[in-house]
């Protein structure tokens, strides 16, 4: 399988910016977390992070011609008010799972509505870093064996 991890503004500076939400860990500790989930699992899995919206919405364009079966995006501050990243999800058929490292429900009140969690199959949030394996895991467990019973 062929998963795809999104991470919007900010997320590379992991381990600089709120250490009291986000925690000490650096982007590159994320980016050996999830290297490591993909030699576990057996899955490609490629991170793409931008800071620019354009780039984003491209990215998940180009999911669906690449071979990509499975997205998992942390849209950053985007999730609240993107309506351009929401309508770029829900234009590819690929399984996507939205999440955030922190708890958007326990936040400032712009923090809790999500404009993009609507476009995708489901959200995970509050789990820390954890929360990008375990959205590689609903990937697998809901999607990839669908795969291999309709083949």
């Amino acid at each position: 399988m062929k998963i795809l991890i999104i991470n919007g503004p900010n997320l590379n500076f992991l381990g600089i910016r709120e250490k009291n939400i986000y925690g000490t860990e650096n982007y590159d500790y994320l980016l050996n977390m999830i290297a490591e989930k993909g030699k576990e699992t057996g899955c490609t899995i490629e991170v793409f992070q931008s800071n620019h919206e354009g780039a984003i919405i491209d990215r998940i364009q180009d999911a669906y011609f690449d071979g990509t079966e499975g997205i998992v995006i942390n849209p950053g501050a985007y999730t609240h008010y993107s309506y351009a990243i929401h309508d770029a999800l829900a234009s590819v058929t690929i399984p996507k799972v939205e999440i955030h490292i922190s708890d958007i429900t326990k936040r400032e009140e712009f923090r809790k509505v999500s404009v993009t969690a609507p476009a995708c199959n489901k959200q995970i949030y509050g789990h820390g870093l954890n929360g990008y394996l375990e959205a590689v895991d609903y990937l697998l467990e809901n999607f990839l064996h669908l795969d291999a019973e309709n083949s």
